[in-house]
């Protein structure tokens, strides 16, 4: 079919492969950092003029590298609220991150509709501080006057799927991006008119959800603009995951996801109900507390850097002599329990060395990631196989504990732009259902990513014994903490 660009618009830059259509070999790449101006203390603004994203992609694409694309495909970071006026000129800034400032308005959301369970069974999600919704809510209570102009919602893939064709008086998403604004449900399909006008004080107009292969539109110039996605989704994509597979990242937080072919309605609010870039189903389990934790036992120990905490792991032994980590340091989200603390039990002289605690802590958070994994798989999503991201999936003590505690076999990618591989995968997709090459619900077969693949063997029993160690002292702990 010829060749096809993804281009991924994260948090900090933008990166964009061109790949062959038909195999997804790389053929080319580029880079470039959004000129955003942070904060004196080097946090991630929560305010970012979306001119930043378009000159950023201007310069990534620099140099001829978009010569002979015929599609291109958008990824971006989720969560970025781009509110738009009448006259299609954003009103603000782009409200993206976490935005800590929306927790108040999150509670008031939820105490609005209803309760927890009641926004699960509308939209599959509780509302968090990130979301668009929460987003809007704080909007309206702290901004009034651009609250009222705001006209149209847009977030940043949206957003930067119209600029690439030049500010169409159609504007669209995709199904993806739109099951995480908490105004739209991955188990209906349809958006919720209604919770806008709860967030936002009235209407504002929505873009058009489409379908996983059909294109947005085209340029002037004959390219042809697939739908686009999330960073999420697109990284899924990317990487090739199906019904069976889980992914696991390890950020500062964690966050378990699987395909599966249903949306999830879960009441207690672990689960989020996102929709893929297949047309299937993205349950998302997260944790609060992942590398924080093993960052907070390196601090402890005097230790460097977690290579040099996984090192010293690796002296200790399964079960870590009877150290146990609840390592629930900012309070947890699965199970719920936002107001607690951290626990370290099984202290005896002899457990009371460096290398025990050091292991402690990676039981600990990956035991945590095991209890985000089995809310899934109660709820009958099947996980075969894990795929295991994040800096921290290199480590040593990582990848000789994970398979035993996870219990399945686990799949460590080399390190690639997957969300813009994603994207790109994406672009071949809607090129090739244009073409009449290739059909609507068979997505391009591309190779698969370069792994190394670890499984449990002989220390299943091992692992499991550990991860029932650490189940105890959470029950014990907490009693009736997964309690639905």
């Amino acid at each position: 079919m010829g060749i096809v660009a993804g281009l991924d618009s994260s948090p900090e830059f933008t990166r964009i492969v061109v790949c062959d259509a038909d195999s997804g070999a790389v053929l080319r790449q580029g880079y470039a950092p959004h000129p955003l101006d942070g904060p004196a203390d080097g946090a991630r603004p929560s305010d970012v003029d979306p001119q930043a994203w378009l000159l950023s992609l201007g310069e990534a694409a620099g140099g001829g590298l978009l010569e002979g694309v015929q599609a291109i495909g958008v990824s971006a970071q989720q969560n970025g609220l781009v509110p738009v006026d009448n006259q299609g000129n954003t009103i603000r800034p782009a409200m993206v991150g976490g935005d800590k400032r929306a927790q108040v308005a999150a509670a008031d959301l939820i105490d609005a509709l209803g309760g927890r369970e009641a926004w699960a069974q509308a939209v599959g999600s509780v509302p968090q501080a990130a979301q668009p919704v929460t987003k809007l809510r704080w909007l309206a209570r702290t901004e009034p006057e651009a609250a009222m102009r705001t006209a149209l919602l847009l977030q940043a893939h949206d957003w930067l799927v119209w600029q690439l064709l030049g500010r169409p008086a159609r504007r669209t998403t995709d199904r993806g991006g739109a099951s995480g604004t908490g105004y739209w449900s991955a188990a209906t399909g349809a958006y919720r008119p209604d919770l806008v006008e709860l967030a936002l004080g009235h209407q504002a107009l929505l873009p058009d959800v489409l379908g996983p292969w059909e294109a947005a539109g085209t340029t002037p110039e004959g390219l042809l603009i697939s739908a686009g996605t999330g960073e999420t989704m697109a990284a899924a994509f990317g990487l090739g995951i199906g019904l069976g597979d889980a992914v696991v990242s390890l950020g500062a937080s964690g966050s378990v996801m699987a395909v599966h072919h249903e949306a999830l309605i879960d009441s207690t609010g672990m689960i989020t109900s996102l929709a893929d870039a297949t047309g299937m189903h993205l349950p998302v389990v997260t944790t609060l507390n992942a590398v924080r934790a093993l960052r907070g036992a390196a601090e402890l120990l005097g230790v460097p850097d977690l290579e040099a905490l996984s090192d010293l792991a690796m002296k200790s032994t399964p079960g870590s002599h009877g150290l146990v980590m609840l390592p629930y340091l900012e309070g947890e989200r699965t199970p719920n329990l936002p107001h607690t603390a951290g626990t370290l039990a099984g202290l005896r002289r002899e457990s009371m060395r460096p290398e025990h605690l050091a292991r402690a802590a990676f039981e600990g958070m990956l035991c945590g990631l095991a209890d985000a994994l089995d809310v899934l798989r109660k709820r009958g999503v099947e996980v075969r196989r894990i795929f295991l991201l994040g800096q921290a999936a290199e480590l040593g003590a990582v990848q000789a504990c994970a398979p035993a505690l996870l219990g399945t076999q686990i799949v460590v990618p080399q390190p690639a732009d997957y969300a813009a591989i994603g994207a790109a995968r994406q672009a071949a997709w809607a090129l090739g259902v244009s073409q009449g090459t290739i059909q609507p619900g068979l997505p391009p077969v591309w190779q698969g990513a370069a792994a190394q693949v670890l499984e449990p063997g002989e220390e299943l029993a091992v692992g499991q014994a550990v991860r029932q160690q650490y189940v105890s002292v959470r029950n014990q702990t907490h009693p009736g903490a997964f309690r639905a």
